[in-house]
């Protein structure tokens, strides 16, 4: 089977400003319980997502292209290239910030703890 990524736009995704794109490869079901995203996310200029706890999961960011600041659990914030991948551990928090001209892209990974 071949289909087309749903595509879903957020403003202000967890509190955050401006646009976010989610191009969603598969849906929730499709994870089987393992997972509750598996996605292509688009931060668009001068756009963020706010600040949020992962409870009972992990997501890696994998950016892919254009750059940005990744806010880690500490409260640090670490400048992000296509190439890095950001860990959320399951319990902590995190955002991220374009605050650039250019879209920023990266593969976001939603894993559950415990398959559900």
């Amino acid at each position: 089977m071949v289909r087309k990524e749903r595509v879903v736009t957020v403003e202000g995704l967890r509190d955050g400003k401006g646009t976010v794109e989610i191009h969603h490869f598969l849906e929730k079901e499709e994870l089987l319980g393992h997972a509750t995203m598996y996605a292509r996310v688009i931060v668009k200029p001068h756009s963020s997502i706010g600040w949020h706890q992962h409870v009972g999961n992990t997501e890696p960011y994998a950016i892919i292209k254009g750059e940005g600041t990744f806010i880690d659990n500490d409260g640090s914030k670490i400048a992000v290239h296509p190439g890095d991948v950001c860990l959320i551990e399951v319990g902590q928090y995190h955002s991220i910030e374009n605050n650039t001209d250019e879209d920023m892209e990266m593969i976001a990974l939603i894993i559950n703890e415990e398959a559900k």
